[in-house]
């Protein structure tokens, strides 16, 4: 047997027994299960110190921005991608993983595209934050101006080239291969959301007396912001930078601009504007694809 042979993953048809046969059974599952756990536990330094829970006397150097950056970036990184690339591994070998890479570098999209994402998302969410307060909006300061497009780059490869490679790019077409384009969303939305919900034990997240429905907030936003995101993964077959540009805009935006445009609304207001606007948008694709939202495959067997 030839050394090739022997790192050579097996095909998907092969029989194989043991967790190995129960990822490749249940790729989606596997990919849910992997990704909390590998995240959850590499969070569980900056949920025990006192970022969080203050159980462990112990502070990461950098303050609040530090503790983001060392304390939960790293198990942002871990969980997802880590899971995707594993479960395609073991599911599809190396051609799977070459599509899966594939779509991590398609940014040869339209220029329409880039255009209407980098103005579209700050354009919904300063008229979605402008009725909670009346229309009442403030011009962006030069400090905004001149950190919005740094923010913006920074997002793309911490939040994300973290989440992306696997909640759109591995578990949404796969998703929406077994189960069609609506129950994927809501499905893939769920789970984006309760993956974050350690995170609310943290001061990223208001820590430990964060009251119950800012985090329920947070898996309602991730289901009804995921309508927008699938219809434009779908529509520019599946451009991964695209959903990653359209996830990030909207963090880029809420943390460089929304305090200094709207420095009345709290976060819960936030919260509330950005499901209002995503609602509506996403309200507004789903009945102009009649819930097919730019899918162009089929549905697979349940069996």
């Amino acid at each position: 047997m030839t050394a090739t042979a022997v790192l050579e993953p097996p095909p998907p048809t092969a029989e194989r027994g043991g967790a190995v046969g129960l990822v490749r059974r249940r790729p989606l599952l596997s990919f849910f299960v992997l990704a909390n756990l590998a995240s959850w536990i590499a969070w569980l330094p900056y949920i025990l110190s006192r970022h969080g829970l203050g159980v462990w006397d112990f502070e990461f150097p950098g303050g609040s921005g530090g503790g983001q950056l060392l304390g939960m970036l790293p198990g942002a990184y871990l969980g997802p991608i880590g899971a995707a690339l594993l479960v395609t591994v073991l599911c599809d070998g190396r051609a799977g993983l070459r599509t899966w890479a594939r779509r991590l570098w398609r940014w040869r999209v339209g220029w329409w595209w880039y255009a209407g994402i980098l103005l579209g998302v700050p354009a919904a969410m300063i008229l979605s934050l402008m009725v909670f307060t009346g229309g009442v909006v403030h011009a962006p300061s030069a400090t905004v101006l001149v950190a919005f497009v740094p923010g913006l780059l920074m997002q793309m490869v911490t939040t994300g080239l973290a989440e992306e490679p696997g909640w759109r790019d591995f578990a949404l077409p796969r998703a929406q291969r077994r189960f069609g384009p609506l129950p994927a969303v809501v499905l893939v939305g769920v789970l984006w959301g309760v993956w974050h919900l350690p995170l609310y034990l943290t001061e990223w997240g208001g820590g430990p007396g964060v009251p119950w429905y800012r985090p329920a907030g947070l898996v309602v936003f991730c289901v009804v912001f995921n309508v927008v995101m699938t219809w434009v993964f779908n529509s520019t077959h599946e451009s991964l930078p695209m959903a990653m540009l359209l996830h990030v805009s909207v963090n880029n935006f809420a943390s460089v601009a929304g305090a200094d445009m709207f420095p009345t609304v709290d976060r819960d207001t936030f919260q509330h504007a950005l499901i209002l606007g995503s609602v509506v948008v996403g309200g507004a694709l789903v009945a102009a694809t009649r819930g097919r939202l730019a899918y162009r495959g089929g549905q697979a067997p349940l069996s």
